[in-house]
């Protein structure tokens, strides 16, 4: 598959241009116009790069890029190296960061949604990345996060009463505590992102509503994963995802 088609198609597919983001979304850095093998991962680090050039791939997927705004912009040390690897290599970057949390189906908070069994019904925060939605079944928090447990596969922090009735859920991926008000205002009984801060301990407290920090890396393996999927069945693509554990 050529580069510039298969570019295309994920910008179109993502529907990159819609939002309003802290990096380019799309093709971030060029390497060789064919692609036949895609490694995808969570981040583009060193570690993923490496892997990527051992098992031959022309192209590199991921959710966390490069080129963030308010970064130091020089080519130096790690990213004079990382920028090495894949130019020395030919092998190119395509990183999609709200998109992957966004869409419908393959983002990262559709994915959660299938992986917890919970029921969509809305969308919430700024460009409508948040999701709320209802339990199958109400359950106590306890049941709900052993059951988040087991799904992610790590224990998550949890602030609330562990016998607390849980109904309605809100969620979002990666590190957006900041939409916890926004959640509360909806009048959900838990929100789950992947980060924590020390003043959201007080605001679950005193709001009453149940706070679940999963993990930012945790929360955003399975768009990325998704994406890969469906390229490789889509088309004539050999798609590699490689879960590289981070606990945060």
């Amino acid at each position: 598959m050529k580069l510039d088609e298969l570019t295309l198609y994920l910008d179109e597919l993502l529907q990159a241009p819609k939002y309003r983001d802290y990096c380019p979304n799309g093709l971030q850095v060029e390497g060789c116009g064919g692609v036949t093998h895609i490694v995808a991962g969570v981040t583009a680090s060193q570690k993923l790069l490496d892997l990527a050039v051992e098992r031959g791939a022309q192209a590199v997927l991921v959710h966390h890029g490069y080129f963030w705004k308010g970064e130091d912009g020089r080519i130096t040390g790690m990213r004079r190296k990382r920028l090495a690897t894949l130019l020395g290599n030919g092998i190119s970057l395509l990183a999609y960061h709200l998109p992957l949390d966004a869409h419908p189906e393959l983002g990262n908070n559709a994915q959660l949604a299938a992986l917890f069994g919970w029921l969509p019904e809305g969308r919430f925060g700024e460009q409508d990345i948040g999701w709320f939605g209802r339990l199958p079944a109400p359950a106590t928090l306890a049941e709900v996060s052993a059951g988040i447990n087991g799904a992610l596969g790590r224990q998550a922090l949890v602030i609330g009463d562990p016998a607390r009735p849980i109904r309605r859920v809100a969620w979002c991926s990666g590190g957006a505590q900041g939409y916890f008000e926004q959640a509360i205002a909806l009048g959900v009984d838990l929100y789950l992102s992947g980060e924590i801060s020390e003043q959201t301990v007080h605001l679950a407290e005193e709001s009453g509503v149940a706070y679940v920090a999963a993990g930012h890396h945790a929360t955003e393996r399975y768009g990325v994963k998704a994406v890969a999927a469906h390229l490789q069945a889509r088309f004539a693509l050999e798609c590699s995802f490689i879960d590289l554990d981070n606990p945060v």
